[in-house]
């Protein structure tokens, strides 16, 4: 039995959901609603106007990504492959650590709100279990 721990591999999901294979196993792919938080460095941005494309129940890819000041940190990127931010600091640690451990996880936009001077996103993320 091996117990080694792999690292979650984003490209092999992506053409597993696109195989007939999916279609398959899909009945057996369960989401798991984890925690509710919201995109953090969104004021950073080069671009704002990717986030006047998200709409509520879009679904958005997290990566694990090492900064010098947080080695949990976990960027989120739309579905087109557009860097939206950060999942905060303070809620990121169990996440890093599930991706880490080869776990997939999700998030998807639950709640836009638009003030004057910038957009706070209301993310889920999300546990795929197969």
């Amino acid at each position: 039995m091996n117990n080694e721990v792999k690292k979650y591999d984003e490209n092999a999901l992506a053409l597993l959901n696109e195989s007939q294979l999916s279609q398959a196993i899909k009945p057996l792919n369960t989401e798991i609603h984890l925690f509710d938080t919201f995109i953090s460095g969104t004021m950073q941005l080069k671009d704002q106007a990717v986030l006047d494309r998200l709409q509520v129940g879009d679904r958005l890819v997290l990566r694990r990504s090492e900064t010098l000041f947080d080695a949990n940190t976990i960027e989120i990127y739309s579905a087109d492959n557009l860097k939206l931010g950060y999942v905060p600091e303070k809620d990121n640690a169990v996440f890093a650590r599930l991706m880490d451990a080869g776990k997939c996880l999700i998030a998807k936009v639950a709640q836009i709100s638009k003030k004057p001077s910038m957009s706070v996103i209301t993310i889920g993320i999300y546990l795929i279990d197969f």
